[in-house]
């Protein structure tokens, strides 16, 4: 029998997708991936994006979309079936045979002794859920990704070889490959790629030992890195703060106010502030009606701050700026900072609800705010926090009375806060003129040499006898 005419809904082998993709697409002539598509970019290059069905997404699916650059083997592997979209697609695989009740099945990723198991193992362990901050975790997260990502001369990833197969020699390497980048050297990349699996390896082999190469138990023990310039965190001045606080409360937004300045009055980490540590039962309570106690779950610390001072029957209010901005927070559970979630005007019988700030929707509102107030990029939170610290430095309080009052434990953690300003350079500077003062006219007395008063009296004395 002929063979007919093909169809429009006929493939053509080795193309993805039907003869007439829709605009913006491309027919690519090596095989794609499960849920990677290729668009045309305005450079003329093919980019290729790891994209999850709608079907899923409205299952419940989490992991985002991802771009996987215009590079195939980077992208898919030599054959389409490695790369970063193979890892995706591995992850998309465990998320639903969870959905589905079902026991996840190991593959690649989860192969037995590799490095992906060993950063599986890793996020795991007691170190990691006990010691790294939920705030933290997806900067780890990308680090991880990133480093078992890594292409081999093979075209193989990392994360599928075995953990003996890194040895000193390939650390190094592997670091010379992750600081190279599209803009330039990514030091502080390498510098987070190695503390990590510096403290994987360690972990990990300590419970499973058998594993690890006994002659080199952890390969990432004195790689060199290159020098970087360290860039200081930007510290917010009193003035910003509290323009900030009163910009908020003008547009009915006291939750953002009352942040910036509990972060710089009470110096209490954004993460806390933002997951409810702080209480109103820890502001002037019956205990302690002129106090508030800051707890900081990072040191474990509880550091109570005096609000007020009566002496002689006149009474100093040492915060009463922040006191007034925490009068505009409406209470609306036992934590300070709380969003209300309004239910829809289809359930007009649902009440309202009221829960803690996620730091990223935070994040949001900081950057909508300042932006709107006129103040720069570089406020944040955690800019409101370093600008107390460096206000106590200003005010030239000793390492224990900082302490006392930002909840460090050592001197080394509580000085790397503390800027390096004109003002906190100040007083140092007209200590060392006194001081040079002071030496100049030391030495314009030695110079002059002894007096003669007491010689020319001698001599006049003999001669008169």
């Amino acid at each position: 029998m002929a063979e007919g005419r093909s169809r429009s809904s006929d493939v053509a082998p080795g193309i993805r997708g039907a003869t007439r993709p829709r605009r913006g697409y491309v027919a690519f002539i090596k095989p794609l991936p499960r849920y990677v598509i290729d668009k045309r970019l305005a450079s003329g290059l093919t980019g290729l994006y790891w994209n999850v069905p709608t079907y899923y997404r409205k299952l419940g699916c989490t992991i985002p979309n991802q771009p996987l650059g215009t590079d195939y083997e980077m992208a898919c592997g030599d054959d389409g079936a490695g790369g970063r979209a193979a890892t995706l697609n591995e992850q998309f695989d465990e998320w639903n045979q969870k959905r589905l009740g079902q026991t996840a099945v190991s593959s690649k990723l989860f192969r037995y002794g590799t490095v992906d198991w060993l950063f599986r193992e890793y996020k795991s362990s007691k170190a990691y859920l006990g010691k790294v901050a939920i705030r933290s975790r997806p900067d780890y997260e990308r680090t991880m990704l990133m480093i078992a990502d890594t292409l081999t001369k093979r075209g193989d990833r990392i994360g599928y070889r075995p953990i003996r197969s890194i040895t000193p020699r390939g650390a190094d390497k592997l670091y010379e490959r992750i600081i190279v980048g599209a803009k330039g050297k990514r030091l502080r990349q390498g510098e987070k790629a190695v503390a990590l699996c510096r403290k994987a390896w360690k972990v990990v082999r300590r419970l499973y030992p058998d594993e690890f190469d006994s002659k080199v138990p952890n390969p990432w023990d004195g790689v060199t890195r290159e020098n970087r310039t360290k860039q200081k965190k930007p510290a917010a001045s009193r003035e910003q703060v509290y323009a900030f606080a009163h910009g908020c409360i003008e547009r009915g937004r006291p939750e953002p106010a009352a942040a910036a300045v509990i972060c710089f009055e009470w110096l209490q980490r954004p993460e806390n502030v933002l997951a409810g540590y702080l209480r109103w039962s820890d502001y002037r309570s019956k205990e302690w009606p002129n106090a508030i106690r800051i707890e900081h779950h990072k040191t474990g610390e509880l550091v109570w701050h005096p609000l007020e001072e009566t002496v002689g029957g006149t009474t100093t209010r040492f915060y009463e700026d922040a006191e007034a901005i925490l009068a505009q927070l409406p209470i609306r559970g036992l934590s300070m900072i709380l969003r209300e979630i309004i239910p829809p005007r289809s359930r007009p019988d649902q009440s309202r609800a009221c829960k803690v700030c996620s730091f990223s929707g935070f994040e949001k509102i900081i950057q909508r705010m300042r932006a709107e107030i006129g103040l720069p990029s570089t406020f944040t939170l955690d800019a409101c926090r370093h600008g107390g610290m460096t206000e106590l430095e200003v005010a030239e309080l000793t390492d224990g009375q900082g302490r006392a009052l930002s909840g460090h434990k050592t001197k080394q953690s509580y000085a790397g806060y503390a800027k390096q300003t004109l003002e906190r350079a100040l007083p140092a500077t007209r200590k060392r003129y006194a001081h040079r003062l002071a030496n100049a006219q030391r030495t314009d007395v030695q110079n002059d040499g002894p007096k003669p008063i007491q010689n020319e009296v001698l001599g006049e004395a003999s001669q008169v006898g």
